[in-house]
């Protein structure tokens, strides 16, 4: 008899050990006015995440809150196929300078609006109602997935721990975005 070891994750789901890993090409992206590479520590510490998870670190960039800035990187990014995930951090709340989420929807071909629900619900455990001026969001464009988080190091985690981690891991079952990832490059050229 062929038993499969499966495990509960956290958040739901199952886990399968026997299933071999498949790292992503990750490309983290930093959008500040005020952080620099030396000061950029949430940028980091996605990068520091989705390395120790196994996964490629392909890329990594800070911009300003320009919305031309974050388009062009990301387009650059989804255009070139080499990129599986982007993950944004910075310009998702309500002050006239965050504009990541009017620069980067207009590039979903798909909203993935479940995660901006799992968001609010996950980050709620956290900062409670302040989780109201969270814009985060997601989609797809093209091949490639595109998670865009706040820019504190708390919010970062939290996205990365309670969803990102768990949804781009072909281990995690009945669903990833791992597999999704494979489906949709198998129906682009």
């Amino acid at each position: 008899m062929n038993h499969r070891p499966i495990a509960q994750v956290p958040g739901g789901g199952k886990w399968n050990d026997q299933t071999p890993f498949r790292p992503l090409r990750i490309a983290v992206l930093t959008v500040s006015d005020t952080r620099n590479a030396d000061t950029d520590t949430s940028g980091q510490l996605l990068c520091d995440l989705a390395s120790r998870d196994g996964h490629i670190l392909a890329d990594r960039t800070l911009v300003k809150d320009e919305p031309f800035l974050i388009q062009r990187r990301m387009k650059e990014w989804i255009s070139g196929g080499e990129i599986d995930v982007i993950v944004s951090t910075g310009g998702t709340g309500l002050s006239p300078r965050d504009v990541t989420p009017e620069a980067v929807r207009p590039l979903f071909d798909k909203v993935v609006e479940g995660f901006e629900t799992m968001w609010h619900l996950c980050c709620f455990e956290t900062v409670g109602l302040s989780t109201l001026q969270s814009r985060a969001c997601a989609g797809i464009s093209g091949k490639t997935v595109i998670f865009c988080l706040p820019g504190s190091n708390g919010a970062c985690k939290d996205g990365w721990e309670k969803i990102i981690r768990w949804q781009i891991d072909n281990r995690h079952r009945p669903c990833n975005f791992s597999d999704l990832i494979g489906r949709l490059k198998s129906s682009f050229p």
